[in-house]
């Protein structure tokens, strides 16, 4: 063969190649207009039976020379390649991602500006259980200046014989103790049916992790005019919990903050694994405040405080925790919160810890 004859051959190569290209690309377009009628129907995009039906209308028709095996390890990598693309569209798509606002949102909750670069906090017991108990811990939240309490009236349990919260009742004391103080109020509804009552007597409303897919709750969420504070579920992975943000934004209501409070995996030195890694990943992908549950994550009293510096280091807008005046006669998870000692010196060394971080920034 001559020198002329190779590049000639190479030639057609390259043509071919070209042609291969804008093949690709034609059938890339055709597949994101499926991907929109899809979208539309409410119809899953990937569809195995096509797949192979495709797969085996390739076979009928291969002469040869690649065998075929070859050939659908090649279309497989196209179909896969087309399937990313529609994912990544769909991302775009998404009001709460970064790609359709580049701006972080910040939301104002008691002249607290949330997501803004300053850590905020949300303190306060795991249950309400009388208005001593919670004017006690409002008063040692607002003696350090801060503008915020958490307190669960609705309490969704595992076992249906355990403690499951005071209700209305318990959102009413939590109310009148946040008011004596200057706080804002925390607490979680587990029920559409409960949000038009609970509504007065709350300022942020949580979407608890058992309820992070609870759609219809996150539609009701989304037509409030209030904030929402949404926990990640505890097997979710973070696709699902930035689909369930996008549930509540979706409705009318984009003043969200997520919330990673660790998931369920095989380790039980914690109560659950905090997945750290989660607010750097929701900061890049949503335009969501994050904060950190150091206390639902890790259920360890002698955890909480290098994990709230673990979460503020890694970026966090804020961070929960559980704070009770005898956590011993609790009547939910007792292990896991502080007394108000344990609040004080937990609180001076974050601050302690805060001041020497910006300085070494």
């Amino acid at each position: 063969m001559s020198q002329l004859d190779l590049e000639q051959l190479r030639e057609k190569v390259d043509a071919v190649n070209l042609q291969i290209l804008s093949l690709i690309n034609e059938r890339a377009t055709v597949i994101q207009e499926i991907g929109k009628i899809k979208e539309k129907q409410g119809v899953n995009r990937y569809d195995p039976l096509r797949e192979r039906h495709m797969l085996n209308l390739l076979k009928d028709h291969n002469s040869g020379p690649l065998d075929q095996k070859t050939v659908d390890h090649i279309f497989k990598e196209i179909f896969k390649s087309a399937l990313d693309m529609q994912e990544e569209d769909q991302r775009k798509a998404l009001l709460v991602s970064r790609k359709k606002k580049s701006e972080d949102t910040i939301i104002t909750i008691n002249g607290e500006r949330i997501g803004e670069g300053t850590p905020s906090f949300i303190f306060g017991p795991c249950a309400v259980e009388s208005q001593e108990q919670v004017t006690k811990v409002a008063e040692a939240i607002g003696g350090k200046g801060l503008r915020l309490i958490r307190g669960g009236a609705y309490k969704p349990r595992t076992s249906p014989y355990d403690f499951q919260g005071l209700g209305l009742e318990g959102l009413k004391m939590l109310k009148a103790a946040a008011e004596q103080y200057n706080l804002a109020v925390v607490s979680e509804i587990v029920t559409p049916s409960h949000l038009e009552d609970a509504l007065p007597y709350l300022d942020v409303v949580q979407v608890g992790a058992r309820n992070m897919q609870n759609f219809e709750l996150l539609k009701a969420v989304g037509q409030i005019n209030k904030p929402v504070l949404l926990k990640r579920g505890m097997a979710a992975t973070i696709d699902e919990f930035i689909n369930a943000a996008e549930y509540i934004i979706a409705s009318g209501n984009d003043q969200i903050i997520l919330c990673e409070r660790g998931i369920r995996t095989y380790e039980k030195a914690t109560r659950n694994t905090l997945d750290i890694s989660a607010v750097p990943i929701l900061k890049q992908e949503t335009h969501l405040p994050v904060f950190v549950d150091v206390t639902h994550s890790t259920g360890r009293r002698d955890l909480l405080l290098p994990a709230a510096k673990a979460a503020i280091a890694i970026g966090a807008d804020g961070v929960m925790a559980e704070v009770h005046p005898d956590p011993a006669v609790a009547l939910s998870d007792a292990a896991q919160q502080m007394n108000l000692q344990q609040f004080d010196e937990y609180y001076d060394s974050l601050m302690k810890f805060m001041k020497q971080y910006e300085l070494k920034m």
